[in-house]
């Protein structure tokens, strides 16, 4: 991406984030920097089975992004996705507050976290950003609590153990 795309996507994701309320709380160059690096993560996806790599970049409070890709398992249940392994290799350091999330694929279309997926990101975040980039880098902007309406987090076991 050079100068001139570079600024044109910075404006283009404001104006987003002002009509959508998707991203306005990520700084653009941040937005830019989850999107670097979720497309660089897929590209170290182990996925012998799918042939769909995905990347996952995650923000945490402390400023630190954190990237991971799907691996594939020939015993399917075992395979975890790209944003668990972002999220799980954050929590290992220590990180608890999820800021936002970037998830890339190399297709046309774009991508959409599974059901598991969205569960994992809403335990360390009641809601956030989700920037989800396809092949051609377009992106679209949302937010957990749309891909995840009425959800249960670990708010509701508080005080019953």
């Amino acid at each position: 991406m050079d100068r001139h795309d570079r600024q044109e996507f910075l404006c283009l994701k404001m104006d987003q984030s002002h009509t959508l309320g998707a991203a306005k709380d990520l700084e653009p160059e941040l937005m830019l920097e989850l999107i670097n690096q979720a497309q660089s993560a897929y590209r170290h996806a182990y996925v012998p089975y799918s042939h769909y790599p995905v990347g996952s970049a995650v923000l945490f409070s402390s400023g630190k992004i954190y990237s991971g890709c799907n691996v594939e398992n020939a015993s399917y249940g075992l395979t975890v996705c790209a944003e668990r392994n972002a999220i799980f290799k954050a929590v290992t350091q220590g990180e608890r507050q999820l800021m936002g999330i970037a998830i890339a694929v190399p297709t046309e279309e774009y991508p959409s976290p599974c059901g598991a997926c969205r569960q994992v990101v809403r335990e360390f975040a009641v809601d956030c950003p989700v920037i989800l980039v396809n092949g051609t880098g377009q992106t679209r902007l949302t937010r957990l609590k749309t891909l995840l309406p009425d959800s249960f987090g670990p708010e509701f076991l508080e005080g019953l153990v």
